[in-house]
């Protein structure tokens, strides 16, 4: 009896070293296969060929990454009217972080944008007429062929899945219905691996990811002095201001000063009765013994 069950084991454990080995030879295959939707964190779906290995037959695969400066008169309203402008073609904004107006500007606005790569020219440009351009610069990496590679694992892990779901299906050993079931779980966590790291792919590629940066102008230039008067003019200034921030300073450490005179008075007045009261318990010195008398001869 025991020869008889060892029998459709051997089989079994066969059946998934074959199954693991056209899975691991199916990425290099060739034949083509149904495409597969990937749901995008937008809600869209993005198809992809599963088994597409020439880049030729295939479009690019491309994640598209840069930053812009952008000069306006307002920045924070200029960043509500940026968000507006990424939502109405389909972004989104995954950061959003505002100053407000100090030091003689109107504040500023940084905006991490997710802008769907399509029409991406036409969307910055959008963004130009908010004000002056700074700088802008785009930067590209192409991750065809990692997709491609990713694409065909998963084509052949599914493939695996499927072979031994069926085997599964008919097993009556106990012994074997739990080896398939471990080969299966096992595939199955790495299909599910493979599938999120090619959806993190087609919403990078889909979307690109833009850093905007919005500044404001100054709100009166300095001017530097060209006669005589200017300069006489700055240099009365500067030292009306010296002695008004000096008295700004004055006037915040002046009741600290007026405390640590109290506390130093109070600490005087306690060592001075201190010594006075030791002086006064003190015992009186005896009186010095008389000297013999001196004899004369």
């Amino acid at each position: 009896m025991r020869r008889i069950l060892l029998i459709p084991t051997a089989l079994v454990l066969g059946a998934i070293a074959l199954t693991g080995c056209s899975a691991g030879g199916a990425d290099s295959a060739s034949a083509p296969a149904p495409e597969v939707e990937y749901q995008s964190s937008e809600g869209g779906s993005v198809a992809v060929d599963e088994m597409s290995t020439d880049p030729t037959q295939s479009e690019r695969q491309v994640i598209v990454t840069g930053w812009m400066t952008v000069t306006v008169e307002q920045p924070l309203e200029a960043a509500s009217e940026a968000i507006r402008i990424a939502e109405s073609v389909g972004g989104r904004v995954d950061g959003r972080n505002e100053y407000a107006p100090a030091d003689g500007n109107r504040g500023s606005a940084t905006l991490t944008l997710r802008l769907p790569a399509e029409g991406l020219t036409e969307t910055l440009d959008r963004f130009k007429e908010l004000g002056e351009v700074q700088e802008i610069s785009l930067d590209s990496s192409d991750v065809t062929m990692a997709t491609q590679d990713l694409d065909a694992r998963i084509s052949a892990l599914s493939a695996s899945i499927e072979r031994l779901e069926a085997l599964l299906a008919t097993a009556t050993d106990t012994e074997n219905l739990i080896a398939l079931e471990t080969a299966i779980s096992d595939r199955q966590a790495q299909l599910e691996s493979m599938q999120a790291e090619r959806r993190y792919y087609a919403d990078q590629v889909a979307l690109s990811t833009v850093t905007l940066n919005l500044v404001s102008t100054e709100d009166a230039p300095v001017e530097r002095p060209i006669t005589f008067i200017d300069g006489l003019v700055a240099g009365w200034n500067a030292f009306v201001g010296f002695f008004a921030g000096l008295l700004v300073v004055l006037g915040v450490l002046l009741p600290w000063i007026i405390l640590a005179a109290i506390i130093t008075a109070a600490i005087l007045f306690f060592l001075r009765w201190r010594r006075s009261r030791r002086v006064a318990q003190a015992p009186e010195e005896p009186a010095a013994a008389s000297l013999p008398p001196t004899h004369t001869s």
